[in-house]
């Protein structure tokens, strides 16, 4: 497909008050919300009002974040929309490969083939006391363990033949007993029978994404994944990030056109440059600044709150890339290198970090914004963006009532749906199963084995 005949695509990253630090304290906004499931609702309808492609959920299992379970809130606000799609987030180091599965394989047929698994290999030690175990793994460690648990839950939805239901009212019986199998799977940290206790997804398996930009994330999601959520600074460093990716894809005999690349964006919108960026002051306006540079100096080895607010941020304090901690390392290397490349002040750090927790960010009238996403977009940088809208509900208006207008007059933007599942509007083929090859290649393998005993001396 050339570049003039691609579609952008869109996923919305939902929040309860907006992504912009400051959203909690904005009149628009309303912390109260927060596990409201029609307030994230309204935002699954005004996506599919721009026809978005999907919505987002982070999540882990420690911290006091104020956040809804995604498999429960998604299925809850699947009953409510037709079109967009859900992607939840989930850790293969903190979920057992059956449970996960048939949740999937639930939400799947829930929402009529609009599910999403973003596989993440797990957050923190906290994560793991939660849990009870002894220790979170090192990066290497959980995935390998993430690699093998895909591998594992894609077999078990294979582990329905399409036409193992029985349908007919005639017939006694409502499963055809021989079309579903079990799978047998030995590895090094998995050991599951199989099969499935619920048909295989409408999907064949949910959309699956990966967030990871370390070597591992990368390729990863070059084996594994449809789409992939990164963060990039700069236009050059998106290019590079999505050149790399893609040329991974040819070794596991995959085409570039297999796996979206969407940098997360935040967005600050309005009519004129001039009212955006009165907008983004008045959010810069509602910052807790010591708090906000607390955060922010986990990535130094100062406290950045013992620094003047104009003076120039320490990039010869910051630690190497990779040291913070055993989780989730990706944001480190954009956030201190947009610092280092554009000589901030901290007050100029601390307002560029607030905007997209570590994403690109971009604030002008609506013809700019959407000048911006269509030069990452004909320029390789890109294949869509992950908005992180900067306050919910009103950011997320903005940009479906104003650019997604406007994208489509380019040419950009779909004006209508191509089909009733995510894969359908991605672009992605519907998986085949693969469980008669995977049973013929074991078939062979032990046939093989049986060859040699037999012609070992007695």
């Amino acid at each position: 497909m050339s570049q003039r005949s691609k579609k952008l695509h869109f996923n919305v990253f939902v929040s309860g008050t907006g992504h912009h630090a400051g959203s909690k304290k904005h009149p628009l906004a309303d912390p109260s919300k927060s596990l409201d499931i029609l307030h994230y609702a309204n935002q699954a309808q005004i996506a599919e009002r721009g026809l978005l492609d999907s919505l987002f959920i982070a999540d882990n299992y420690s911290g006091t974040g104020r956040r809804l379970e995604p498999f429960t809130m998604f299925a809850a606000i699947a009953a409510l929309t037709k079109h967009i799609g859900f992607i939840a987030t989930a850790s293969t180091t903190y979920n057992d490969p059956f449970h996960l599965a048939r949740k999937f394989a639930s939400l799947d047929h829930i929402s009529g083939g609009r599910a999403a698994w973003n596989i993440v290999t797990g957050h923190s030690q906290a994560d793991a006391d939660n849990f009870g175990k002894l220790g979170h793994p090192e990066h290497a460690e959980r995935y390998a363990i993430g690699d093998e648990f895909v591998e594992v839950t894609k077999q078990l939805w294979d582990s329905w033949e399409e036409d193992a239901l029985i349908n007919d009212i005639n017939q006694d019986t409502r499963i055809d007993d021989s079309k579903l199998h079990e799978i047998h799977f030995k590895g090094n940290y998995f050991n599951v029978k199989g099969p499935l206790n619920i048909p295989r997804p409408p999907q064949g398996y949910p959309v699956l994404v990966q967030a990871g930009s370390s070597e591992s994330g990368k390729e990863l999601a070059a084996k594994t994944g449809e789409v992939i959520f990164t963060a990039q600074q700069t236009l050059e460093a998106g290019q590079q990030f999505y050149t790399d990716v893609k040329s991974r894809l040819a070794k596991y005999g995959r085409t570039p056109d297999q796996l979206i690349i969407m940098p997360g964006l935040g967005p600050i919108v309005a009519d004129t440059e001039a009212e955006a960026r009165d907008l983004e002051e008045e959010l810069n306006s509602y910052l807790n600044t010591e708090h906000a540079l607390k955060r922010l100096s986990r990535y130094f080895t100062v406290d950045l709150t013992e620094y003047p607010l104009d003076g120039l941020v320490p990039i010869d304090k910051s630690k190497p890339f990779g040291s913070i901690t055993n989780g989730i390392t990706s944001r480190h290397e954009a956030v201190v290198d947009a610092a280092r490349r554009e000589n901030f002040t901290i007050r100029q750090f601390l307002a560029r970090s607030a905007g997209g927790h570590g994403h690109l960010t971009f604030t002008g009238s609506v013809l700019q914004v959407a000048d911006y996403i269509e030069k990452w977009f004909r320029e390789g940088g890109a294949d869509g963006f992950n908005l992180l809208p900067p306050i919910v509900p009103s950011g997320l208006t903005a940009f479906v009532d104003k650019v997604i207008p406007e994208l489509q007059n380019r040419g950009l933007f779909r004006t209508e749906y191509e089909g009733t599942s995510l894969r359908e509007n991605l672009g992605l083929a519907r998986p085949a199963n693969n469980y008669r090859h995977i049973w013929a290649n074991r078939n062979i393998a032990a046939s093989n084995e049986t060859r040699v005993e037999s012609n070992v001396p007695q």
